[in-house]
């Protein structure tokens, strides 16, 4: 037996604390009776929950990782008809991108259609350490870079401190490349941090979100997590 809230979130249809007030507004219903109380144990496996009139799907949840090429959609559909990212996934389950990266920005996104388990890595209290691999243009002084260390203010309040670390400088190109590591997820954030010191952007990749990395992984390419690594992220999301 599973608590109610739970059973909607792991069906992909929202997040625990959304499923928490659909609940309270009596858009529930279990085996033909209205559920209003929180905590409410059901069996997920034979009792028939209603959400706002439609029935939920016993899906298995599964969980993807994806090497996002750049020109890709962070969504399930786009009205413009650009590729997004499930079209890379052979699979019938109703799935969606665990936060996103820009259309312009290549690396690794987590997929699944376990709200809940979507719902914890994306809180912002939870920090998940994601490493990006930034090709900018210049060559930035270790006092700027100490200040994306610290934090840094942008339009929408100051950053959490990251770790950074210059990995190599071109003088002919006048370009460098920068490692930094965030556990935040606000719209295009590094790229914003980096135009913040004076160094914008010309290429951007994540290559590492918690423990996981892209090693051995080709544009394009995605792969089932295991079970001991969806259970790391969740011990990871809660420490």
């Amino acid at each position: 037996m599973e608590r109610l809230q739970k059973v909607i979130a792991q069906s992909g249809l929202t997040s625990r604390r959304k499923a928490e007030e659909l609940i309270i507004d009596g858009k529930v219903y279990v085996n033909g009776k209205k559920v209003t109380e929180l905590g409410t144990k059901v069996d997920p496996n034979h009792d028939e929950v209603v959400v706002n009139g439609v029935p939920l799907d016993k899906e298995e949840p599964v969980y993807f990782m994806l090497y996002k090429p750049t020109g890709v959609i962070s969504s399930v559909s786009d009205e413009h008809g650009r590729k997004v990212v499930t079209d890379f996934l052979p699979t019938e389950n109703r799935i969606y991108p665990i936060g996103r990266l820009d259309f312009d920005t290549s690396g690794l996104l987590l997929l699944t259609n376990d709200g809940e388990f979507a719902n914890l890595l994306s809180h912002p209290k939870h920090k998940i350490y994601k490493t990006y691999i930034a090709k900018v243009e210049g060559m930035p002084l270790r006092e700027s870079l100490k200040k994306l260390e610290k934090g840094i203010m942008l339009e929408d309040g100051k950053t959490a401190p990251a770790k950074v670390r210059l990995k190599r400088s071109d003088k002919q190109k006048e370009t460098s490349i920068v490692e930094i590591a965030i556990h935040e997820g606000r719209n295009r954030q590094v790229r914003r941090m980096f135009e913040a010191i004076g160094h914008p952007v010309i290429k951007l990749k994540r290559e590492e979100y918690g423990f996981l990395h892209l090693k051995g992984m080709n544009a394009g390419e995605f792969r089932e997590l295991k079970p001991h690594e969806v259970k790391r992220l969740r011990e990871l999301a809660v420490t």
